[in-house]
């Protein structure tokens, strides 16, 4: 008799829930076949009459949430990789993460094929000095296999306080086995957007990842390099951006572009079909722009250097972007949990879909790390004697010249002196990209 009205009363609450369903989303489903009406609701009876059958015979008595909440994990969990559905604590998690500090290993992560997967490293964590690139592919963690592991559940395995350590297995390609590499945990900056003087008249900002001061940042930054000297060229280094909030990337690409589309998207919803437009700039930035992009640009970094390409305003030099163009939007749950459902695609300004292909750039120049550069070069057997090389020489007009000031500058270097992180072929390649573009904007052709 008590396990008869147990049924019973289960029974009325998923009946009460397929009422509630149907009220909320009668406008859409007046809009529906009647014949998929009939499905769905087929569906939905299987569901309640497999919810019932554990209640009453599974070993052990299970918590309705409990079931409810992992029925819903499953249903999120088999539409795409981004989809999930946050328990009240990991909604409360995901609103900090925006906006203020947290302790982790400093890594965005994804679902590919099935495979727990590096975007990218975010600059200057633990994850980042430890050597993890984008792509690899995470296996166990610490000692847990990640098979059916959700990116939620993985995040959670992957954060802890600041001084303890987690130990991730990984694999990339080209190796044969896997590498166990364990990182101490700390907290990860919120700050994004660095910035220096590569030399006289070019600057170079990187943006690591989009956080809610990103553009503010980068308006201080081009105030602060523009009101030296001014700018013949800027490097905007995008490489290893995982992304963040759509809203900073929009601001990011209205800052160089002075009207016409930014981004846009396209989903099933009318709501979820919205243009973003770029606005005049009070202060313009009439200077040329090289953007840097890698395997681990993602999402809003793509969006950016879509948008600037599309406009013809900036040359993409690097590698293939990731390919991150789907939509994810939050909706707030009554109990403080949330849904995050894929609800649209980024199209850049002429069109491009972002999704699994990615931007590609105007010059392809593969990242070559500097110990195999060295090694190239050591196999150089020769070297071509200059005026300057033979003893006793000449010195030329210049070197009279030399100030002391400049030779101390000149003997700083030689000892190792503070220059900012030392420039790579891709950001190197940029630079010459960029001198070469205002030395051709200088140039006077004549016709004969």
């Amino acid at each position: 008799m008590v396990r008869m009205k147990k049924t019973l009363r289960i029974t009325t609450i998923v009946a009460i829930l397929l009422l509630l369903f149907a009220a909320a989303g009668s406008y859409q489903m007046r809009q529906i076949a009647s014949a998929k009406e009939e499905d769905t609701y087929e569906e939905l009876k299987t569901f309640a009459a497999v919810l019932e059958l554990v209640q009453r015979n599974y070993v052990e008595q299970v918590a309705p949430r409990k079931l409810i909440y992992g029925a819903i994990q499953g249903m999120l969990q088999s539409l795409d990789p981004h989809s999930a559905f946050m328990k009240p604590e990991d909604f409360k998690e995901l609103q900090v993460e925006t906006k203020g500090s947290f302790t982790g290993i400093g890594i965005e992560i994804t679902l590919r094929d099935g495979v727990l997967t590096v975007v990218s490293p975010i600059e200057g964590t633990p994850a980042f000095k430890a050597g993890l690139k984008a792509n690899d592919k995470i296996l166990k963690i610490n000692g847990k296999s990640t098979k059916n592991m959700t990116l939620i559940d993985a995040v959670k395995l992957l954060r802890g306080p600041k001084g303890t350590k987690v130990t991730i297995s990984i694999f990339r390609e080209g190796w044969r086995q896997l590498k166990d590499v364990t990182i101490v945990r700390d907290v990860i900056p919120i700050k994004s957007v660095r910035y220096r003087m590569l030399e006289d008249g070019y600057g170079y900002v990187r943006i690591s990842n989009f956080r809610e001061k990103t553009s503010s940042e980068l308006k201080k930054a081009l105030k602060e390099m523009e009101g030296k000297k001014g700018l013949k060229g800027l490097v905007l280094d995008l490489r290893n951006d995982p992304g963040g909030l759509l809203d900073q990337a929009v601001k990011v690409a209205d800052e160089f572009l002075n009207s016409g589309l930014i981004v846009y998207t396209d989903g099933r919803v009318k709501s979820q079909k919205i243009k973003f437009e770029a606005h005049p700039n009070g202060e313009p930035h009439d200077y040329p722009i090289a953007v840097l992009v890698n395997e681990g640009s993602a999402s809003a970094s793509e969006i950016v250097a879509g948008a600037l390409q599309d406009h013809k305003r900036a040359i993409i030099i690097g590698t293939q972007t990731f390919g991150k163009g789907s939509v994810q939007t939050i909706i707030p749950l009554p109990d403080g949990a949330a849904v995050r459902l894929t609800t649209a695609r980024y199209f850049t300004p002429s069109g491009r879909s972002i999704q699994a292909e990615g931007i590609h750039p105007d010059i392809v120049v593969p990242f070559v790390p500097e110990e195999k550069k060295e090694a190239k070069e050591d196999k150089s057997p020769f070297h071509f004697l200059k005026e300057k090389d033979l003893e006793g020489h000449l010195p030329g007009e210049k070197e009279k010249k030399a100030t002391p000031a400049k030779q101390e500058e000149k003997e700083k270097k030689k000892d190792g002196a503070k220059q900012g992180p030392p420039m790579d072929n891709q950001l190197k390649e940029a630079l010459r990209i960029l001198k070469a573009w205002q030395i051709f904007t200088e140039m006077k052709v004549s016709a004969k």
